[in-house]
């Protein structure tokens, strides 16, 4: 992919029956810099599709013909790349969850919109996309650089061994950036209501420090590390109501509603081929060592190890954050109730490494050291998650800081006026 593509407009479709929505649809995203075309049927939209490349979507819900849930389920079916949003009033909630199961939509914004609110909404979801383009970019070069080592003379050693370290370097790059994909859209799920910041983050790592105790291999601990972040992926279409309400204090039709976000979750993970065991972790996170969870009631050793360490993971955060009992709790209260549930809610060799991690030493001795941004140089490797203002991920461990990024994060730091927490390891750099 050139380069001038990766660095090119998105492209946003903007689909309703009423001219003047369409107005003002493009109105509001002019600040944004996208190049914006509209439709007035799910009809007239499909054929710009198909002519097109388009990166996004926003459709009203209620149109002629062909509504917007049936519309976002033609466009999941045939052009599933594209980001699917959906405009909608709250009477319209029935539609909007039908248009999530079969549209599965990233997000759906009510009438009337703040014109700010979907500037922010496009550029979450775009970030993605940029990723995305990144990502083809190294491919391509990737694969024009296996091309050109086809041609080098064997007698040239030294440049075979150049050219492999960059090909290394590329690679490991790609899986870099995979990981943060996963990391920032785990930031996109925390940012739909401020009950759930920080959340996902501290799931996955407290569910990868059981996984490492309990001898779990290292794709193993990295998928239940991933679920860890993902695991609330099945939330982003449930109403602020049900975010915010303790799951004890819920019943009937409110319970049933929260519960179904873990099929959910593995629902919209399970097109992503390096992400299907994920995918069943993410379902099966609230399975009981008794059998009284859901959503498939498995007891015991049939639940997944990553699915019951994932359950102890994220209650003993979720009691902290008052999610479960709407009371906050300590750490150390926290972890008393998750005792509590050895044997019935929790598998008793999870708990017991939760509790022997939790009382271990805050933190292992490491080759890291902590600076400032001005004292950051291109070929330093950070050590931890760099995070932003208000628990935004920036970069993810292990990434490499080149020049461009030197300047980006001095640039943050001086825009925000945030003092950023950076941590680099003092015993490798990048080569």
């Amino acid at each position: 992919m050139p380069e001038s593509a990766a660095s090119a407009p998105f492209n946003i479709l903007c689909v309703d029956d009423e001219p003047n929505i369409l107005s003002a649809l493009r109105r509001a995203l002019r600040p944004g810099g996208y190049q914006v075309r509209v439709a007035t049927s799910g009809t007239e939209a499909l054929e710009v599709l198909a002519q097109e490349a388009i990166d996004l979507v926003i459709s009203d819900m209620r149109m002629p013909n062909m509504d917007g849930a049936q519309f976002l389920a033609a466009v999941r079916q045939r052009h599933p790349d594209v980001i699917r949003i959906l405009l909608t009033g709250y009477a319209d909630m029935s539609s909007t969850i039908d248009a999530i199961n079969r549209g599965e939509i990233y997000r759906y914004l009510s009438k009337p919109w703040d014109d700010g609110e979907i500037l922010e909404v496009l550029a979450s979801a775009l970030e993605r996309k940029s990723l995305e383009r990144e990502k083809a970019r190294l491919e391509a070069l990737t694969r024009t650089q296996n091309e050109e080592l086809k041609t080098l003379n064997a007698s040239l050693e030294d440049k075979v061994r150049e050219r492999t370290a960059e090909l290394a370097q590329a690679n490991e790059r790609l899986k870099c950036n995979f990981l943060t994909s996963v990391q920032i859209f785990a930031s996109l799920i925390e940012m739909r209501h401020p009950a759930l910041a920080g959340h996902s983050r501290r799931v996955a790592a407290t569910a990868r420090k059981i996984a490492q105790k309990m001898g779990m291999n290292g794709r193993e601990t990295q998928d239940v590390f991933v679920a860890g972040l993902l695991h609330d992926i099945g939330k982003i279409g449930l109403s602020d109501d049900l975010i915010t309400t303790p799951v004890n204090r819920m019943s009937g039709d409110k319970l049933g509603a929260w519960r179904k976000h873990a099929s959910q979750g593995q629902t919209s993970l399970m097109a992503l081929e390096d992400l299907r065991e994920v995918a069943r972790l993410v379902r099966l996170h609230h399975e009981r060592f008794d059998g009284q969870g859901f959503p498939d009631g498995l007891s015991g050793m049939e639940i997944p190890l990553g699915a019951r360490i994932l359950a102890a993971a994220n209650d003993l955060d979720s009691f902290e954050l008052g999610l479960i009992t709407g009371t906050r709790h300590s750490a150390d209260d926290a972890l008393k109730l998750i005792l509590s549930g050895r044997g019935s809610r929790y598998d008793p060799a999870v708990v017991a490494a939760l509790a022997e991690q939790m009382h271990a030493p805050v933190r292992e001795a490491v080759d890291e050291i902590h600076i400032s941004p001005n004292k950051l140089v291109p070929g330093m490797v950070l050590a931890r998650d760099l995070i932003g203002r208000d628990g935004v991920l920036l970069l993810t461990t292990d990434y490499l800081i080149d020049e461009s990024l030197v300047r980006q994060i001095r640039d943050y730091e001086e825009k925000e006026d945030f003092r950023l927490s950076l941590y680099v390891r003092s015993d490798r750099r990048g080569s």
